[in-house]
């Protein structure tokens, strides 16, 4: 699969991610919210919470679920750009959030909460 193509999927997963956590109440801020420490697909508020959302997308098992590839290394990537994104939106350090993952196998649909 080419660079292109896995894009187009990794975008239609992200929407499909968002319109979920939507239904659940939430609401999306931000979509690939980038900056030089690196990228967060979703960012949603759900009551007070901010809610910085990675959304993994596999066609089967094959590979292991979805959730095992956001590993360490991923979290602290991800925790850096949250903590940038509550900088520049001048959120205090105190601001309440966590970090979820919406794990897509096939056509099924996981949401972890508070997953790390």
């Amino acid at each position: 699969m080419n660079a292109e193509n896995k894009r187009d999927t990794g975008s239609r997963y992200e929407q499909a991610a968002a319109r979920y956590l939507e239904q659940q109440g939430l609401r999306i801020l931000e979509r690939n919210y980038r900056c030089r420490q690196g990228e967060i697909d979703l960012i949603a508020q759900d009551g007070r919470v901010l809610v910085f959302v990675e959304v993994k997308y596999r066609k089967t098992a094959a590979k292991g679920e979805p959730a095992e590839a956001v590993t360490p290394l991923k979290q602290q990537r991800i925790r850096s750009v949250a903590s940038y994104y509550l900088y520049s939106r001048r959120h205090g350090e105190d601001a309440p959030c966590r970090f979820d993952i919406i794990g897509i196998l096939g056509e099924e649909l996981r949401w972890i909460r508070d997953a790390f």
